[in-house]
Parts: C-alpha cells; structure tokens; sequence
C-alpha cells in the first residue's frame, strides 16, 4: 500500500470521500504487516473512533482491493479475508495453529518456473502459500508433547 496520502488522493480522484474513519482506517492498514481481518481492523478503530461501523471498514476494505492498493489473502482454515497492504510479489507463511500469516519477501527458486499456463487464462498474479508451524506455536507443541509422554496433536 502507498502512503496515507497518496491513498487519501487516489480516493480523491475516484471521487470518494475521505472521511477520519476512512483516513483511520489507511493509517492502520499502512503501519500493519499482521493481514488483519476487517473485524480486526474494526475492533482496532472502536478505542478512538467510538461511532465507526463495521459497514464503512468492509467498504474502504472493498474500495482499496479494487483500486489495487491492498490484495485479500485467505488464511488458513479461517473463514474470514484477510487484506495484505503489501501489494508486490512476495508469497506468505501460515501458521496452522494460531493461523498468523507472514510475508516471504525474498524470492524462492523455482517457484517462477512452477507458475500453471492454463489455455484460455490470462494469470495476472499469483501467490504461494507456505504452511506450517511458526516458532511459538512450536514450543506449545514441544511443551504438550512433553507433557503427554512426547505424543503432541500435530496436524499435517
């Protein structure tokens, strides 16, 4: 994502208002690398923006995905999109526990040559997606495996 007021002036041009919950909104997306949900974004803004509704974040959310300044990013085993404000190429990591994505900015090799041509499709980007346990929730899993006798649920 641009900066906050490179985003406040693309609204602009579209002839969109910018509203505080709007620029509010900019601002937390900016400073994010979490990929936070728009409920998250929400819970976020209500401390400071008590009359912020779920309603202008799910709309700023859909205007900034269409003017291509954030791209939604499924996590793993979530119902709800997550919005990633970093819109260069770059793949995520996904933890299968505690479901925290994170970006992979450097290049992985061969990942290039893998990308699918499909007849009749134009594929305009791609993201690959790592999944596995992140460091955290690797030491929960030590301690639990510990604690049973060394048998930890693990998913696959």
């Amino acid at each position: 994502m641009h900066s906050v007021e490179a985003v406040v002036e693309s609204f602009r041009q579209r002839g969109l208002r910018v509203t505080p919950q709007r620029r509010a909104i900019f601002e937390l997306l900016v400073s994010d690398a979490s990929h936070p949900t728009a409920e998250e974004l929400y819970q976020r803004l209500l401390p400071r923006m008590p009359d912020v509704s779920r309603m202008t974040v799910y709309n700023t959310l859909h205007e900034l995905v269409s003017m291509g300044e954030i791209v939604e990013v499924e996590g793993e085993g979530e119902v709800a999109i997550r919005y990633d404000p970093n819109t260069g190429r770059h793949n995520h990591l996904v933890c299968l526990r505690c479901h925290t994505i994170m970006d992979i900015d450097h290049d992985v090799p061969g990942l290039d040559a893998a990308r699918p041509v499909v007849p009749g499709y134009q594929i305009v980007r791609h993201q690959v997606t790592f999944y596995g346990y992140c460091p955290n929730c690797q030491q929960v899993e030590g301690a639990g495996a510990a604690e049973s006798g060394g048998r930890a649920a693990t998913k696959g």
